[in-house]
This record gives structure tokens, sequence and C-alpha cells, in this order.
């Protein structure tokens, strides 16, 4: 069967079975049953217990429960508890984040309007539009929505807004004629109107050829039904480090506890020894770190007019390589504006020297002007409130000027004359303004205004018109003409005849000033900028070109064009391409897709519902936040408060700096961990009694490193951190260097602690202390060692080639902050003897804490000698 835009009524009429007249109640209530109700179906959520349990799939997490269960089963409750308590702490931040359930169907479905004019049995009624079937007469008028998929039987003036579901700024004219092309895009389907569109002139008559789901912003619905949500590239290479991390520890501590049966020692002792490992080697406080720093950088963004909707989002946009943009409202004003005037005179400098035609336009407007607030607001079609809004930078108030120019009649805008006109009593005078399309206002023009005379119109005149018409199209302006006569009467036959020329009015939906600054930042960052609009070629390209998104037209291609290539021919030629016009909702999701198999990070803007599939398949959907569709905002990752492309770009920034201090927060941490796995594997090989104990460890891991890695998530941005090219997805967490680095640093830090270890020792052997006495001096300063070269080494962590010295090592001042709490519980542990009866620790004598102190600034000194070599 051929669409139903090449149908001709009759032929819509027996396909559906209905007619001029509409079909009965029950006929309506049948296909009621068959059809089903016009509204869209919601996909089941997950649970708020369900979304709990899901916190605990991590390996690491898993590890760490069978730990805790096994340290509660042999009697260390308190272990347990502390590991126990950390796990549940993070599954709940988790939960936290992810409650902000999708709810792009539950938006889509408001878009609706409750109740719709329907024709039935020949009479008009209304009815809630759920109740809408194929085959029903729906009557459309300026203000209402439009209920449902419809093939136009009448249009009269008619004029739809579909922006949010095409891209196109303007409202598109409507006709009831049939067309002859099968592949035409939605947006030049000029007899039919679509579901969640908006009238904005005019009146129309459609038959319902598509309910609920089988709309065209229904298969929306379902595409966003359809789209999987991907883990971030640091949720994928925290998985990978999670599952090496715990693997290793099971392999290490399985190797203790052999190596420690097979010296005689103590099957219970070996366990518990080896329980220990199993938590030095995990870092506990790693996820809770992670989500907080992340939290943090998601103030930051909200500062930067930025929300993040969800968590890990903002760590992908530090990784992006491609920013996938829509036109309308993202990189241009969204706003008709008037750009150029042209009369026989040339090209207006300025407004006031194109005043006449400004008057017309304005009289031959249709245009409301109303206060709100203190300030001038116009109301009505885009184009015509362009006009108006030129008009009053000019001085020219529309409103006074028809309290002047009162008008007594019109000729209201036809799709087939193309033109408007006024009657207007100006005095004793009447006066006929006209505005429409410049070919057909021209040709009805017998005379011209030149330097306020009239005079005849010449070949010459109609010539230099034609060409400056061409000029403004080639730079994808909205062309109008206008013109005037004065009259005696009212003459509706012939008022369109024998008229002034007055001007061409040149208008577009303008870019963004600030945009132009973002996509210069987005080249330097390494960032490619891609527009996709459903607007139209000439256009896109014009805007594309104002802000350097494209160099040549050849950088441009249309959804029809698209339509004809296949997936792979797409795979291999989408980065010859920046701007992609009169695209549909599919040709979105294909592009995105087609960049993310080229290896891309991709970053979708939009505010359209046409956009909320490309947002949801994008690694990042950033909506706008005030002329974005509740649709969108809901399918994106991010959205812009002040929709502002620029800002974007900021969170860009933002993204990279917060990735990098996560990266600082993990290296840390693990180079900590790994002190702590060297000291007790080391002691156990050596036939060394426990220099430390599982509490030291969670001790040390949750408390005293935690802090200095939530501070090391604060740090702010390098310099030229938007000079770089964006970080490939791909590169893992260890890579360049990192994991060599984390492993060299955490034997440092485990080989300083078992050095102030066997000197307690061996000092409490020299005073002939009891093996008990000189093991709890022993432990004290391997205890305390730990934690502070822990503590110094956080701010090895704040550059990675650069002297932290050299820098200014208190910068940070939230590192001083952690430090110094970090510092104080610690004092107050050793200090306090009900804590260290808890802890099993000692007071240490001054000669003992100059050695813990030496041991513990090494670190800083050591890797402050390694960056100096390493720069050379």
């Amino acid at each position: 069967m051929k669409p139903f835009y090449m149908l001709t009524k009759q032929e819509i009429f027996s396909e559906l079975n209905t007619n001029e007249n509409g079909i009965s109640d029950e006929e309506a209530k049948r296909r009621l049953s068959e059809f089903g109700y016009n509204e869209f179906k919601e996909r089941k959520t997950k649970s708020l217990f369900q979304r709990f349990l899901d916190q605990f799939k991590d390996f690491l997490v898993i590890i760490l429960i069978v730990a805790a269960l096994i340290s509660g089963f042999v009697g260390e409750i308190a272990d347990s508890i502390i590991i126990l308590f950390v796990v549940i702490l993070n599954a709940v931040l988790g939960v936290i984040q992810e409650n902000k359930a999708e709810k792009s169907l539950s938006a889509l479905k408001k878009m609706a309007a409750p109740l719709a004019v329907v024709i039935r049995n020949g009479i008009s009624k209304e009815i809630p539009v759920r109740e809408i079937v194929p085959g029903d007469i729906v009557v459309l008028e300026a203000g209402r929505f439009v209920p449902a998929d419809l093939r136009l039987i009448e249009a009269v003036n008619l004029k739809i807004e579909e922006s949010s579901l095409t891209g196109e700024s303007v409202p598109v004219e409507k006709s009831s004629e049939a067309l002859d092309n099968e592949n035409i895009s939605i947006g030049d389907r000029k007899n039919m109107a679509f579901m969640s569109s908006m009238v904005t002139y005019g009146r129309g008559k459609g038959v319902v050829v598509a309910t609920g789901m089988k709309t065209e912003i229904g298969k929306i619905a379902d595409m966003l039904s359809d789209v999987e949500e991907e883990k971030t590239p640091l949720q994928v290479k925290l998985e990978e480090a999670g599952k090496w991390m715990g693997i290793t520890a099971l392999v290490i501590c399985a190797v203790m506890f052999l190596v420690g049966i097979l010296r005689g020692q103590e099957l219970f002792d070996m366990f518990m020894t080896s329980i220990a490992l199993a938590v030095a080697a995990i870092p506990e406080g790693l996820p809770a770190v992670v989500t907080i720093v992340l939290a943090v950088g998601v103030q930051k963004m909200i500062k930067r007019n930025a929300t993040i909707r969800k968590l890990p989002a903002v760590e992908t946009l530090g990784c992006v390589t491609v920013i996938c943009s829509d036109k309308t409202g993202t990189l241009t004003q969204n706003k008709m504006t008037v750009k150029e005037i042209f009369t026989v005179n040339g090209y207006a400098d300025d407004i006031l020297d194109a005043k006449k035609a400004l008057i017309i336009a304005n009289l031959c407007n249709d245009t409301k002007v109303v206060e709100e607030n203190g300030k001038i607001v116009t109301l009505g079609d885009p184009t015509e409130t362009a006009l108006v809004d030129i008009a009053l930078k000019a001085g020219i108030d529309k409103r006074e000027l028809e309290k002047q120019y009162l008008r007594i009649d019109e000729i209201p805008f036809d799709s087939d004359r193309k033109l408007m006109t006024t009657f207007n009593r100006y005095e004793d005078k009447i006066e006929v303004n006209v505005k429409g399309a410049p070919d057909i206002l021209l040709s009805k023009c017998k005379f011209i205004l030149d330097n306020n005379a009239v005079r005849e119109i010449t070949n010459d005149d109609i010539e230099r018109i034609k060409r400056a018409n061409e000029e403004m199209a080639a730079k994808a302006l909205r062309v109008l003409a206008v013109g005037y006569k004065n009259t005696n009467e009212v003459d509706i036959n012939n008022a369109e005849k024998d008229l002034i020329f007055v001007a061409l009015i040149g208008m577009i939906d303008p870019p963004r000033e600030e945009a132009k600054d973002a996509v210069k930042k987005c080249k330097t960052a390494g960032i490619k900028p891609v527009m996709i609009t459903g607007d139209h070629k000439t256009t896109a390209i014009a805007i594309a070109k104002e802000l350097a998104i494209l160099n040549s037209d050849e950088e441009a291609i249309t959804g029809v064009e698209l339509e004809k290539m296949s997936d792979e021919k797409l795979f291999n030629n989408v980065t010859r391409y920046s701007v992609y016009a009169r695209v549909s909702p599919e040709h979105k999701v294909r592009i995105v897709e087609a960049w993310k198999k080229n290896g891309q990070i991709v970053a979708m803007t939009g505010d359209g519902v046409n956009d909320a599939p490309a947002l949801k398949a994008a690694n990042i959907g950033v909506a706008m936040g005030i002329t974005g569709t509740d649709v969108a905002k809901e399918a994106a990752d991010m959205i812009l408060t002040d929709d502002n492309f620029a800002t974007i770009v900021a969170a860009a920034e933002e993204g990279r700096t917060i990735y990098s201090n996560i990266k600082k927060s993990i290296s840390y941490l693990l180079s900590c961990n790994i002190g702590e796995i060297v000291t007790l594997f080391v002691s156990t090989l050596l036939g060394w009694a426990e220099p430390l104990l599982p509490i030291h460890i969670l001790w040390v891991n949750l408390v005293t490193d935690s802090l200095p890695a939530l501070a090391l998530g604060m740090e702010p941005a390098e310099e030229g951190v938007m000079k770089q090219p964006p970080r490939d997805p791909n590169e893992g967490i260890f890579s360049k260097g990192t994991g060599f680095r984390i492993l060299i640093q955490g034997i440092l830090i485990g080989a300083l602690t078992l050095i102030a270890y066997r000197y307690g020792v061996n000092y409490g052997k020299k005073q002939g202390l009891s093996f008990e006495e000189y093991e709890l001096i022993g432990r004290t300063m391997a205890f305390f060692t730990l934690s502070l070269s822990q503590l110094v080494h956080a701010y090895n962590n704040r550059y990675e080639l650069k002297s932290v010295i050299a820098s200014g090592i208190f910068k940070n001042r939230y590192l001083n902050l952690a430090v110094l709490i970090s510092l104080f519980i610690q004092i107050t542990v050793l200090s306090t003897p009900f804590l260290r009866r808890i802890f099993k620790v000692t007071l240490l004598n001054r000669e003992q804490l100059v050695v813990v102190l030496l041991c513990s600034i090494a670190p800083l000194v050591v890797v402050e000698i390694a960056k100096l070599f390493r720069k050379k």
C-alpha cells in the first residue's frame, strides 16, 4: 500500500472505511478494542529493592561481603561490622543516584492534549484524546495540539509548529493535496499532521491514520525503550581493576596461607592473617571515594549551568571526541530575526532607512504585543514576530501604529496566493498593505518607492530585486516582500493589483554568539562538532559556515541521501560529514551509532522530542533546560540550564578535570593498599609476627586514606587541560606508566613500614622487653608509619610530572584540611588509653617518633627525585 500522504481524499476514506461525517460511536468502540487506546505503553521499571540489590553485583563488593562474613564467623565482629557498613553505604549512595528513574515515556504521554474535537455521525464533539481511533475525523484550530497522526483533508491557512518533532524552526504551511513522491521526510509531508505538534494558524480537518505507539512520536517512544544504556569508560575500567585486584588478593591470600602452614604456623593465625591481607588488597573506600568525587563534580557543574542527571556521565565528558548538536534552539536562538532589508536603493544600512517597509510589515501582521512583568513580549507566528521585534528596535510600536492606521478589512494569507493583505484607514484615505512571497508580490507591482518618491517600476528594478532575492535565499534567509497602495474604497477583487514595491525583508534563526566561541574551543580541544537538524540543507549549511562547523558544502548531507546509505557505507563515511540536514529521529540514532562504531565517544545535544532517542543512544545525552521538552530532558544524562551551547564545553573541561582527579585518588588509594600488602606478605614470608592487624588496615583504608583521596578529587583544573586531545576511552587507568608508578610507590610505603616495624622490635629486644611488649612497640610504629607516610604520599599524587614542592605543596586547601583531620585522628588513637586498647597499640618515646616521622616523609623526597629524573 502507498503511504497515506500519496493517497487522495477518497482513497483514504476507502482505505480507512470512513467519510466526511466520520465513523459512528459504535464503530469507534469496535476500533478501540482493535487498535487500543491512543497512548504510549510504559515499560516496567525496577523497584527500589531491585536497584539496591544491583549494587552488590560488583566483583570487589562480593569479595568484601565474603570477607565480612568470614570475619564475623571467626569472631572478629568489629572488622565484620566495619566492612558491611562501607558496602551498604556505597549501595545506598548508588541507589540515590539511580532513583531518578527514566520518565521518558510518561513525559511523552503528558504532551498529548487531554481533549480533541472529532466528527462522529456528522456531529462535532469533544472526546478524550486516548479514545481517538484510526478513521476518526479530527478538527484542527489554532492553539490546539494535534492528538494523533492525521492525513489532512482540509487546510485553510493552516500552519503547524513541528520543531519538537522535526527540528524545523518555522511553522509548516499545510495543504490537503496528495503528494507524488514516496521518499519524503517527515518535515516535507505537507498534507500530514503529527501527534504532539501544535496548530499555530488557520484551521483544518484530518483523518486519523495512526494512534498511540503507531504514530511518529510513538515510534520515538518505542526507540527510547529499545536503546540500552551503556556503562561509562570509568565504570568499565574500575570493573576491570576491581576484578584484577580481587583475583590478585585471592591468589596472594592462598599463597600466604600455604606458606604459613608449611612453616608450621597455627592454622587459625594464618587464616586471620589471610583475611587481613584480603582486606588490605581491596580498597574498601574506593567505590565511595569515586562516587563522592563524582558528586562533588556534579555540584561544580551546577555552578557552570550544567545539571547532571546520571552521576557517571561526569567523567564521560572528559573523553568526548564528537558533539552531535541539534541546530534549532541549541546552536541557534530559536527566534526568527530580521537580518537584511533591500530597497531599490540597495541594502539598508540602518533600519530607519526602511521605515516604510517596517510600517507595512507591522500593519499587515497578526502578532499580538503585550507587556509581561514590565517587559514587551510578542506573541504569534515566528516570522511575523520577527518583523514586530525589528520595528520595536527602530522605535515603531505596532500598538501605536494600529491606532493611527485602523484595520478595517483584510484578505488572510493562503498558500495559493502566498500573500496577506490588510486595509488600513489613515486620515481620509485607505492604505492597502501587502506582504508575501517576493516573486508573487513583485508580479503585482506597477510602481516602486524610491527615496520616499513613487515612480514606475522598470525592468532594471525588477532584475535588481530578483538578484537580491536570490542572494538572500543563498544565505538561507527566509525572504518576504512588502508593498502598498492608496485607495478610496475597500475593493477585495482589485486590492492586490498595481501595487507600489517597497522592500525585501530577509530573516533567519541566527546562531548564538557564544556558540561560535564554543565551536572554536571544541576544535582546540580535539572535539569535532557536528550539526544534525531537521531544517533545510541550505539553512543548515549557512548556519554551520557562520559557526565554522563546516568549510565546504560537500561536508553536508540530507536525510534522503542518508536513507540510501547502508550502515556499512555510513560507518566508512561518517567522519566526512559535519552537517546532516532534513533528518528524522531514526537517522539521528544511525549517525550517533556510526560515530560510536568508529571508536568515538559521542555527546548529543538537543531539545526536541525528535532528539530523545539519539540522546539515549549517545555516550552522553545533553538536553536544553529552557527550551527542551520533558522527553529530551528525561532521555538525557546532562541538562544545560542556560540552553547555552558553550556550557557543554565548560562541562567537558570539568569532566576532564574530574577524571584526572579520580585517577589521582585511585592511584593514591591503590599505592597505599599495595604498601599494606607488601608489609603483610613480606613479613609472613620472613616468618615475622603480624606487623599490622586487620583493624589497623581497615582503619587506615577507611579513615586515614579516604579523606585525602576525597581531597585529591577537589584539585582545580590543571593548566592547558582544554588544549590537549580527548582521552582515549580505551586507555586504562594504569596506562602510560601509572600502574608501574603505583606499584613502586606501594613497595616504597610497604618497605618503610617494615623498616619502622623492625626498628621497634629490635629496640624492644635491646631493652630486654618480653615478646608481647616489643611486638606491641613494633606494631605501633608500623601502624603509625603506614598511616602518616600515606598522608604525606597524598601530596605526591597532586601532579604526575610537576614537582609538588615547586608548584606550591599546600595550594590544595582541601587536602591540607584532610591531612590535618587524619593526623588529629591518629594522634587521638595514640594518646587515648581506651582507643589504644581497642587498636592494640602503645605510646611511643621521642626516638621512636623521630624514626616514624623520617620514614613517613621519605615517600615525598623519593618521588620528587624520581619526577626530576623523569622530566630530564
